[in-house]
């Protein structure tokens, strides 16, 4: 196994702006694992708040590239878990390691990931487009900019109303809101009935990431379905989440890549619970992850090409929110590096 690596920020079409804060641009860092000629592309993307930089996961691939690169690779489950011992403390580098060992996996089979699972392209859930926060009037015009079955409506301002109202004034489509913790009960209590009114269809992380006390009385409470983002990272977290939200957000970068994510999937499924994958802003080769996971899932969120200025792939496509796929094996992604060198 031979690896390479090109961290990149890429500009955002808008200041994208959530509860937590404002950003311009989205650091991540693309990984390419070489197996006998057969190249694999990966993507984490860096999120402050969870304390991974790009820095940082370039830091711990040189302190142990060599074991990285030694592993006698056979299928990407016993990869997984051989990197996730390696490097226990940053989930998203093995996210960008077990996405492109993915990619290889499925060349070497000469199929796109969602056939090796038993899945394919058709009845899969329409990807929604994200509308950060800012005044209602450029809220609007962003979501005038993009023609879309579902909208993302990112909340937790004063004028959380004002904003959904806005918005549902110009457009039939279907909406759905994303606190990202920024609520307490008592303003989930008040604000969900008034969603609901405005045909808003789910809530995502409305309170903090460890207040389940909380969502253990607002669940029962709410008239609209809840979605566990921030309080569901990892494997262990969607048993936690059982009592407590209707579904959960799986995030690839989070939870430490596709393999975990489907076993996410499974456990979710077991226990009733829908099911999201959601996007951290990846490029187009995180994107393609998250894709071939649709036919698995209730709802997905994988606008991250549709938001930013700058792509590092083609292979996925957009049509008034169905996702289309290129057929190539693997991810089916045609990272831009590997024709234009000065991309690099």
């Amino acid at each position: 196994m031979k690896i390479s690596y090109w961290p990149f920020s890429l500009k955002f079409r808008h200041p994208f702006t959530i509860s937590k804060g404002t950003k311009t641009h989205q650091p991540t860092l693309i990984v390419e694992l070489e197996h006998f000629g057969i190249k694999g592309y990966g993507e984490a993307p860096a999120i402050t708040y969870y304390n991974i930089t790009v820095d940082k996961m370039i830091a711990d691939l040189e302190a142990k590239k060599p074991f990285v690169e030694k592993f006698a690779f056979t299928d990407p489950d016993r990869y997984w878990h051989y990197l996730h011992h390696l490097f226990p403390d940053n989930p998203f580098l093995v996210c960008a390691l077990d996405i492109a060992a993915w990619d290889i996996y499925g060349k070497m089979k000469g199929k796109p990931l969602y056939q090796l699972w038993g899945g394919d392209t058709t009845n899969n859930p329409v990807c929604d487009y994200t509308i950060g926060i800012d005044t209602p009037e450029k809220m609007v015009g962003k979501m005038k900019e993009l023609s879309c079955p579902i909208y993302k409506i990112k909340v937790g301002t004063a004028d959380d109303i004002a904003i959904v109202k806005a918005l549902r004034d110009n457009t039939d489509a279907a909406l759905r809101v994303d606190a990202n913790a920024a609520w307490d009960v008592d303003t989930a209590l008040k604000l969900i009935p008034q969603l609901k009114e405005l045909g808003v269809e789910l809530v995502e992380q409305p309170l903090a990431k460890d207040d389940w006390d909380g969502m253990k009385v607002l669940v029962k409470e709410s008239l609209l379905p809840l979605y566990a983002d921030e309080a569901c990272v990892n494997e262990d977290d969607v048993q936690k989440c059982y009592e407590h939200f209707h579904g959960i957000n799986i995030k690839l970068t989070k939870c430490s890549g596709l393999t975990p994510a489907k076993r996410m999937i499974e456990a979710a499924r077991k226990l009733n619970l829908s099911i999201m994958v959601g996007s951290m802003n990846e490029s187009t080769i995180g994107s393609a992850a998250i894709a071939h996971l649709l036919s698995f899932i209730d709802h997905v969120d994988m606008d991250g090409p549709l938001l930013l200025q700058e792509d590092l792939a083609t292979g996925i496509g957009y049509e008034y929110g169905k996702v289309l796929f290129s057929g190539m094996p693997g991810l089916g992604i045609v990272y831009k590096g590997l024709f234009d060198k000065s991309f690099k």
